[in-house]
């Protein structure tokens, strides 16, 4: 069902979507208010919301399309501004599945060819099972990896480290605001989403938080009690310079399609932590973070994947658990938990 008060909007998507065999447009609405009662009737798999409309909030449209048709996934069609990026992210953190530009920056048009890719693949994404199977991902054993700075392994764990993709600013409101101000490592976040966006969603969590929650800047110390988020567009890692441990941000290239890319956080952690580490793979499509979960698992890591029923899409957390990679696999509520369990 498609959600939007312009009705040249509805219609661009409309034919979008409707270019897809694997997808039916149902129905429409022009506004959260109308969405309401339409969504009742229709039952759709998937909504698509516009971020802003007339007559009822974004936030308010999603929880109550949830209450009328609770298994419904809702995708936000966003405008890449500030204001729009502050409302997707608030979107996100209470119950919206995913987000699609809906304008590139700098344009007013729609970019029809990229909206009908991003948003026909964030559709899919949700239900494999109804569209054509893709094949499955040929899983390496892991390899013998280059010796670490840190231990082998260690009862005392050094470090927290999250690689996180859909649906993972509503993962993450669930578990970084339930560790302690007291935690004594740091934890290192990435999420897979575009520059702008990630400074809110920092920003936003640390207004959650018992801990405080930044964007990583390049240099910036990595200390104990602080959370750190890899900004869109720049690959993170931790180094070790003058006997301290601190980020280091890049442009290199993409790794699994994506910058900043899991694979790319998590073997750096492997290189200055080793197995001082518990690594926290959540839900997302695709396999980023599997294959440098690898390494950290031979170094002797403690790696937590998020199990299926509470994945929005178990692509990550199952490439990694189907790999025999994962030492505990839970349900989303019980991960901070396990997560304490390690430190």
């Amino acid at each position: 069902m498609i959600v939007d008060d312009s009705m040249f909007v509805r219609n661009i998507v409309s034919r979008v979507l409707g270019d897809d065999p694997a997808i039916e447009v149902v129905g429409m609405a022009v506004d959260g208010l109308d969405a309401i009662g339409r969504a009742a009737e229709l039952k759709p798999d998937v909504v698509t919301l516009d971020v802003e409309m007339p007559r009822m909030t974004g936030l308010e449209a999603i929880r109550r399309i949830r209450e009328a048709w609770p298994p419904v996934r809702i995708i936000m069609l966003s405008t890449l501004t500030e204001a729009g990026a502050r409302v997707t992210i608030d979107a996100l953190l209470n119950g919206a599945n995913d987000y699609v530009p809906k304008v590139d920056p700098g344009s007013n048009a729609l970019p029809i060819p990229r909206l009908k890719h991003d948003l026909t693949a964030k559709i899919r994404q949700f239900f494999p099972s109804r569209t054509v199977a893709a094949p499955a991902p040929v899983l390496a054993r892991p390899a013998a990896m280059p010796a670490v700075q840190a231990q082998r392994a260690t009862k005392r764990r050094r470090v927290v480290a999250i690689g996180v993709s859909t649906g993972g600013p509503s993962a993450l409101n669930q578990v970084i605001p339930a560790l302690p101000a007291a935690l004594a490592v740091p934890v290192l976040v990435v999420q897979h989403m575009p520059a702008m966006f990630t400074r809110i969603l920092a920003e936003r969590l640390n207004a959650l938080c018992p801990l405080k929650v930044l964007e990583a800047v390049d240099n910036m110390p990595v200390e104990p009690g602080t959370v750190l988020v890899a900004p869109g567009d720049y690959h993170m890692r931790v180094t070790r310079r003058g006997g301290r441990e601190c980020i280091a941000l890049d442009q290199s290239a993409p790794e699994n399609s994506c910058r900043p890319a899991v694979d790319v956080l998590f073997r750096s952690v492997n290189q200055v932590y080793g197995g001082a580490s518990v690594a926290v793979v959540l839900t997302g499509m695709g396999q980023d973070g599997y294959a440098a979960t690898q390494g950290l698992k031979a170094s002797g890591a403690y790696v937590i994947a998020q199990d299926e029923p509470s994945s929005v899409v178990w692509g990550m957390p199952g490439v990694v658990v189907r790999g025999g990679l994962a030492n505990a696999v839970v349900d989303l509520k019980q991960i901070s938990r396990e997560i304490l369990r390690q430190l």
